[in-house]
């Protein structure tokens, strides 16, 4: 297992962190019920084989199960006996957490009101990573990194990141951050995988100038890059794609990458689920990537990925398959700015 930095932090985080979306049962909830299935005992036992693999970073948010996850995580935690320090644990606040128009968004008042919840339900005093889970189209932006900035002073959490929003709001957010002296972003939780490559547009580029640590969800497409659909495959028969067709991927393209994944997995000797995995970790921005499973086999499948070396051929081959289309403004940047790169020294 390798370690890399929290963003900018000081702090190391497995580069394969379990999310826990998978653990709750869903209860009546539809949306849930189709993602959740995992109760305590099965959550234990894979929680303790990622822990044995040297997985120390989990994510998860108050809005999986509507809080069931939270509460499994921090539970299998204490049943395990693990130390807090040897852990860094992540969570979301912005879903529906009731029926009431404040119990949900990024004010002040549901942000507050949000993390003693969850520190109830985690059975802890501090939460290492808080995460904006989505874009609140209503409370400014200064309001929320307030909020967060306290939290961050009463010692509550210990550092912020942002989930699912575009660039251009991250940006901004960091610019207010730094003019007013707030806790700024450490990380971007982003979907990302070889049949959805958009993050490479403009999120990828800011990653880079603000490091920003990436943390990947779905990067297996919602399952869509398992084996079990595409060229070769049975089709969308079984499995949460199923029912929970999501996220919405560009089929043409994704099964172009799937073609050639089965070629190079059959080479490695591993799964086709492993090279789609392998080749998101290949990334030099990819900061940890996020593993929701609800077996023991698809974890180990998916553990596999951490000792998959795809060569230069294998990354170029699955670049070429999976290449996005040319979109403005970007092929027009690439034209203006090909006279300002300096042409290669040759020494005489």
């Amino acid at each position: 297992m390798r370690y890399n930095q929290l963003g900018n932090t000081g702090m190391f985080v497995s580069e394969i962190c379990l999310g826990t979306m998978t653990f709750g049962t869903g209860g009546e909830n539809v949306h849930w019920g189709a993602i959740a299935s995992l109760g305590q005992d099965g959550a234990d036992a894979i929680v303790q084989r990622a822990l044995a693999a040297g997985v120390n970073f989990f994510d998860t948010a108050d809005v999986y199960s509507l809080g069931q996850a939270e509460r499994i995580l921090g539970q299998s935690l204490r049943n395990l006996g693990v130390k807090r320090q040897d852990v860094v644990i992540a969570t979301k606040v912005h879903g529906a957490m009731g029926d009431g128009p404040n119990q949900r968004g990024s004010s002040r008042g549901h942000v507050m009101d949000a993390v003693d919840a969850s520190l109830e339900r985690l059975q802890t005093d501090h939460i290492d990573l808080y995460q904006l889970h989505g874009t609140d189209t209503v409370t400014p932006i200064d309001e929320t990194l307030g909020a967060l900035d306290d939290l961050v002073s009463s010692g509550k959490i210990r550092y912020v990141g942002v989930s699912n929003w575009q660039a251009w709001r991250i940006a901004k957010a960091l610019g207010i951050s730094d003019k007013n002296g707030l806790a700024r972003f450490v990380t971007v939780q982003a979907y990302y995988s070889i049949a959805g490559r958009d993050l490479e547009r403009e999120i990828a580029p800011l990653l880079d100038q603000e490091k920003l640590g990436l943390m990947v969800w779905s990067p297996l497409a919602g399952g869509l890059l398992s084996g079990k659909y595409g060229p070769g495959a049975p089709g969308l028969g079984a499995g949460r794609r199923a029912t929970f067709n999501f996220p919405p991927v560009n089929e043409d393209r994704a099964w172009a990458a799937v073609a050639l994944m089965r070629e190079i997995a059959q080479k490695h000797g591993v799964s086709v689920a492993t090279v789609a995995l392998g080749y998101v970790l290949a990334k030099p921005f990819v900061m940890s990537v996020i593993l929701g499973v609800t077996r023991m086999d698809q974890l180990e499948q998916d553990l596999a990925s951490t000792e998959l070396k795809l060569d230069e051929d294998d990354l170029a081959r699955l670049d070429a398959a999976s290449a996005l289309p040319a979109e403005y403004p970007g092929w027009m940047v690439e034209r203006q700015g090909m006279g300002r790169r300096p042409a290669p020294f040759t020494p005489q």
